[in-house]
């Protein structure tokens, strides 16, 4: 029995090797997101009974639920799932290109930035409306890409040396950050506390909408240049000689990683270690090849934030605890691990 599938174009540009095996783990875990959705939806301070959650859902219900289910819960379920499935993509690449497993956008600089950009948004502009926020995320998060890579650049981009100089920067963005809050009045410290601990409370539809196109563009893309990032952990010269254009793919897939750290991190806040935990439950369940990874990577991600989120709403009522105190309580101890596992190499 065949265990893989091979997906090409007519010209052979793309190809993607599809593993039996990670397909079925894709389809597993498809099923126990659409479990997880279906407990988040129906608890709360309000318990609705799933039966009454999925009437709903198939158009049956009778309206009670319609506020709850389609304002309050649905959309930042929703927004969780996608934020997580960013951060899950984004830590994968880096990890890839990068060539090393501790890799993820809050550790080289990436969400460092975007956070620069927010809280410098909500202390000198306050006045502004919050739909810059996301906004002003988003550029940070590019800007601070385009400094590492600048700094890092030196007859091309070392992989080391790219992680280096991003640790840097993230300490220097996080200095920065500390700054802004100390010197920022009262009323906007909580706001920036809260953004920086990352949370989806107060999610809505437009939240959604506006992060759906980064998730839908950038996702399939990464999927295509799953080749690229196949040759790039050989090292660049076994690449080089493979014919890859080592430095071109390095940046796209940077920029890819970017995008999708930048968007996360604009309408979630700074959910840590999301990229650098579902990568790795990724390769214990299907290996390392890319095409497999990516989507398993996804849905892990999108699962690990839906959990937290649904955790720290309901665990605590009435309290609604930030989601990303949870992955970060999961997080720290999984990186420490990952420091000790790897202290030799």
């Amino acid at each position: 029995m065949k265990k893989y599938t091979i997906l090409r174009n007519r010209t052979d540009t793309v190809s993607i090797l599809l593993d039996h095996f990670a397909i079925k783990m894709f389809l597993a875990l498809l099923c126990c997101t659409g479990v997880l959705i279906m407990i988040s939806l129906s608890a709360g301070s309000t318990w609705i009974n799933p039966l009454d959650v999925l009437k709903h859902l198939i158009g049956l219900g009778n309206g009670e639920y319609t506020f709850i289910l389609d304002t309050l819960r649905l959309p930042r379920i929703v927004l969780a799932f996608l934020v997580g499935t960013s951060l899950a993509i984004s830590g994968l690449i880096l990890q890839g290109v990068v060539r090393n497993p501790l890799a993820s956008p809050d550790i080289i600089g990436i969400t460092g930035g975007a956070s620069v950009a927010a809280v410098s948004c909500m202390t000198f502009f306050s006045d502004i409306s919050l739909k810059w926020i996301p906004v002003a995320a988003i550029a940070g998060a590019g800007i601070v890409f385009v400094i590492i890579y600048s700094l890092s650049w030196k007859n091309g981009i070392s992989p080391i040396r790219l992680v280096l100089i991003g640790i840097g920067v993230q300490s220097a963005a996080g200095g920065l950050v500390t700054m802004m809050i100390v010197l920022s009045p009262t009323y906007s410290t909580s706001e920036a506390y809260i953004w920086l601990t990352g949370s989806v409370y107060g999610a809505n539809w437009n939240d959604v909408y506006a992060m759906l196109p980064w998730v839908i563009v950038f996702v399939p893309l990464s999927l295509l240049l799953s080749r690229k990032v196949n040759v790039q952990e050989l090292g660049d010269d076994l690449a080089l000689s493979l014919g890859s254009k080592v430095q071109v793919n390095r940046f796209v897939l940077l920029f890819i990683s970017v995008a999708l750290a930048g968007s996360a991190v604009a309408f979630a806040g700074g959910i840590g270690f999301v990229g650098l935990i579902a990568p790795h439950i990724a390769r214990k369940l299907v290996g390392r090849s890319f095409a497999s990874l990516l989507p398993v990577s996804a849905l892990l991600g999108g699962l690990i934030v839906v959990l937290a989120d649904t955790v720290a709403r309901t665990a605590f009522l009435p309290l609604d605890l930030p989601a990303g105190v949870f992955v970060s309580g999961i997080g720290a101890p999984f990186f420490i691990y990952l420091l000790y596992r790897n202290r030799y190499a």
